[in-house]
């Protein structure tokens, strides 16, 4: 059996898939979404849903603050199951190298028109009271935010949907071909351009791109409106979470509009299964608990894990892939999917339509020579 022919299908219903699904079918573009299971599951149900930008690299810096705007632009339209939330991110410094670090990062942040504000140890109290004494500052990243995932995915299929997009779910993809995709039901989906958004999954499918599996646990809380206000992130994250080690834990705590908090974080390479770890589980809650002594009085009432889709030099590979001419990737987005999905769907459709898009696409595209990136 032989469905009718697409201008393009984006294997993957997750944030970025959906996103790149919404962008495509309003220009026009006749558009098929094929996911295996659920809209907006996998990492994007796993994660924690924090926009946020990132000075990892210049690259890294360009498409989180990119994209971040184009979320700002959307906020109004947003409906209110996505939980868009402009709180901001705080990271904290426990002394003062970490300090003369914030600075550093308030330096970065404003030559490139992005507003941040140093706090020192009174106004970081202040801003966060439950935050133990001793720490000696902070940088406030006003325009952060974050939302339910989940829900946004659902909001882009749905904006897709009412400019003729086709949802096929659940429908597995077991072959990219020249003419379109295989089903495993045998029938082919026709299609002059494939979008491999498939994160995790997406080797399967395009064997040779370098991305990884990296495990990460987080915890909800029962409701506690207002023991944190901000998104919390210990400057020492970003050394975790970039560290190509086997396993690291770091502090991070997102406040959520029920009132809940969302713990975390942890990173591991090269494990498969999806159980959750009781060891990285307590190390993640003592670490929380170092910088928030009163969270071990609160009750945590679910634990879980997912897998994100991480590359070497940390950036998503957003462009065609060499030597398939009909191929396109959009994954290997890691921790910042859910940031990044609106600026690499315009990436990724700027590529399609042949236009010029609003910052350089070089260091996104398969074909890169990755560089090595600033801790």
């Amino acid at each position: 059996m032989r469905a009718r022919s697409y201008d393009v299908v984006i294997i993957g219903a997750g944030i970025v898939g959906a996103a790149c699904a919404w962008a495509c079918a309003s220009e026009g573009l006749r558009v098929a979404v094929i996911e295996a299971d659920i809209i907006g599951g996998g990492a994007t149900g796993a994660g924690m849903g924090h926009l946020v930008v990132m000075d990892d690299s210049e690259a890294q810096f360009a498409l989180t603050r990119y994209s971040r705007s184009l979320w700002q632009l959307l906020a109004p339209e947003l409906p209110d199951d996505v939980e868009y939330e402009s709180c901001g991110t705080i990271w904290v410094a426990a002394d003062e190298e970490e300090m003369q670090a914030v600075r550093q990062k308030r330096e970065f942040y404003e030559a490139r028109g992005v507003p941040a504000e140093v706090l020192d140890a009174k106004a970081l109290r202040l801003a966060e009271p439950n935050l133990r004494e001793g720490l000696v500052g902070g940088l406030r990243v006003p325009g952060d935010a974050v939302i339910y995932a989940p829900c946004a995915a659902r909001f882009f299929i749905e904006r897709a949907q009412s400019r003729g997009a086709e949802l096929y779910l659940p429908r597995v993809v077991t072959e990219i071909s020249a003419e379109g995709v295989r089903l495993n039901d045998g029938s082919v989906i026709a299609a002059h351009r494939v979008v491999n958004a498939a994160g995790t999954w997406s080797p399967m499918l395009t064997p040779g791109i370098e991305v990884k599996k990296r495990k990460g646990h987080l915890v909800i809380t029962e409701r506690y409106a207002g023991f944190v206000k901000h998104q919390l992130v210990e400057l020492g994250y970003l050394k975790s979470a970039h560290s190509m080690t086997t396993e690291s834990v770091a502090f991070n705590v997102q406040p959520r509009r029920t009132g809940q908090m969302l713990i975390g974080s942890s990173r591991q390479f090269d494990v498969e299964s999806k159980e959750v770890d009781a060891n990285i589980l307590t190390r993640m809650l003592e670490r929380a608990a170092e910088f928030l002594p009163g969270v071990n009085r609160l009750f945590a009432i679910r634990g879980w894990t997912g897998f994100r889709a991480a590359t070497p030099d940390k950036l998503p590979l957003i462009g065609p892939w060499v030597g398939r001419e009909n191929l396109f990737l959009a994954t290997g987005h890691e921790g910042l999917g859910i940031t990044t999905s609106l600026g690499t769907a315009k990436l990724l459709v700027d590529q399609l339509l042949r236009r010029t898009s609003e910052i350089p696409i070089g260091p996104y595209l398969p074909s890169r020579v990755p560089e090595s990136v600033h801790a």
